[in-house]
């Protein structure tokens, strides 16, 4: 499967709203990876969320993947969101990480090497791209801070269109 991330929101060092904010915990210890590991975390009770760690070995900050426009491995996907529109596979954290079958399992995996989850070089050249920038969705800490970077006009983003023209 593959996918091109269209939509993140970033959690930086001394962020309140950050899961590394607390400190290093049992349940965070990715997110003090190098950068570029997976921080995979299950919240609300229904959904896991991918993030990527962002600093130096022992510093919490990372970005979490907030959406991906599917491109390979569609059905596949479908079967793990039944009844979901094609925009809608994998627009949303927890939507994103039902689609490609993410769970605890991937929690600390080096997304810069090849394995079950690369970040990699784009997949599909898409022309010119424009840069939106917002508020985080769904936060109530430091909500006035604009983290959230998405691809404007993408179908794929998720949230509510006012953040996303």
């Amino acid at each position: 499967m593959f996918g091109r991330i269209v939509e993140t929101e970033a959690y930086g060092i001394g962020d309140a709203a950050a899961h590394s904010f607390i400190g290093q915990t049992a349940r965070n210890n990715s997110l003090f990876l190098e950068r570029g590991h997976a921080y995979v975390y299950f919240i609300y009770g229904n959904w896991f969320a991918l993030n990527v760690s962002g600093e130096t070995e022992g510093v919490g900050a990372g970005v979490l993947l907030r959406a991906v426009e599917p491109l390979e491995g569609i059905p596949l996907m479908q079967r793990r969101r039944p009844g979901a529109a094609l925009h809608d596979l994998a627009r949303g954290p927890g939507r994103l990480a039902t689609a490609f079958g993410i769970d605890r399992r991937y929690d600390g995996v080096d997304l810069c090497r090849r394995g079950p989850i690369w970040l990699g070089a784009p997949v599909k050249r898409t022309g010119k791209i424009v840069i939106g920038r917002s508020v985080r969705i769904g936060i109530t800490k430091e909500a006035h801070r604009l983290m959230r970077f998405y691809e404007r006009g993408s179908p794929f983003v998720s949230g509510p269109k006012r953040l996303s023209v």
